[in-house]
């Protein structure tokens, strides 16, 4: 039997999101600058002739039917465009909270398609994994290579790699699920007032200076769906040291950035030290 292989899936965050307005489909238009967090979930594969899939973690008993979890959709879409690729037995242990606006199910769905790559001898670049993802949802092709880039379209459309400053970050998750569906529908659909994103910069200060000028359409629509939200980043604008907070992608995980991991590391020592029932992790997003 072949060796387990092994995939890191990190967590996504949008540090910036447009909604440019609703196409002819449904879907929205959107532009956002996203990177990925030091936080992941890991996800391994043993070949064998029968399709599983294991879910353990802090988070696992919020993933729902395994039938149903990206992981298995991701292989049943690449066989749709491959043919009879080879699979196994996943295991999944999941650290990023569920519903959480983090991206852990599409970015352990590119895990998935990554380690059928590997296990196919397919190449990452493959037009056909690429298709995959997206079939399987629009944030998973942005996941597929976790490093920081504009996403653009319904997600689809990826800019180069961007080189980011190390960002010292606390991720606060209330505890609340809150579904993208239910965002999107209390969204107004008034075009974003938003500049475009343009040129991202490479140091710190000026990325800051940039990060102001560009925040998430969907703050304010999460809100009035889950209170919460707001006194999230209420608490987070709060902390000592904080250049910015700011809620990721449809919520209800919001995240507050600092200068140095010791600011961000005292900033969680100090939400959890308030009592509530939150989600808290220091990390670091690049």
């Amino acid at each position: 039997m072949s060796a387990a292989l092994v995939e890191q899936a990190p967590a996504k965050i949008n540090l910036t999101l447009r909604v440019l307005g609703r196409r002819a489909d449904g879907y929205h238009e959107l532009e956002s600058l996203v990177a990925f967090a030091g936080l992941a979930d890991t996800l391994t594969l043993s070949p064998d002739n029968c399709d599983a899939l294991e879910v353990s973690g802090p988070f696992a008993a919020s993933c729902g039917p395994e039938a149903g979890n990206l992981v298995l959709k991701a292989l049943g879409a690449l066989r749709q465009r491959v043919g009879p690729v080879r699979g196994g037995r996943f295991a999944l242990e999941k650290n990023v909270p569920v519903a959480a606006g983090l991206g852990g199910g599409s970015s352990d769905a590119a895990a998935a398609l990554r380690l059928l790559a590997r296990l196919n001898s397919l190449s990452f670049d493959d037009p056909r994994i690429a298709a995959a993802a997206l079939a399987v949802g629009a944030d998973v092709p942005v996941c597929l290579d976790p490093r920081a880039r504009i996403m653009s379209g319904v997600g689809e459309r990826l800019s180069n790699v961007i080189a980011l400053p190390a960002l010292p970050a606390v991720l606060v998750n209330p505890r609340v699920p809150l579904s993208t569906r239910d965002v999107f529908a209390a969204f107004s659909c008034a075009p974003s007032e938003e500049p475009q994103l343009g040129d991202v910069p490479s140091k710190a200060d000026a990325f800051f200076e940039y990060l102001e000028k560009h925040g998430n359409d969907l703050t304010e629509a999460a809100i009035a769906c889950a209170p919460i939200v707001g006194e999230v980043l209420a608490a987070l604008r709060g902390l000592p040291d904080v250049r910015l907070a700011r809620m990721s992608g449809s919520g209800p995980t919001c995240f507050a950035l600092f200068s140095s991991p010791q600011a961000a590391s005292a900033a969680a020592t100090r939400l959890v030290a308030d009592g509530k029932n939150w989600w808290v992790h220091a990390t670091v997003i690049g």
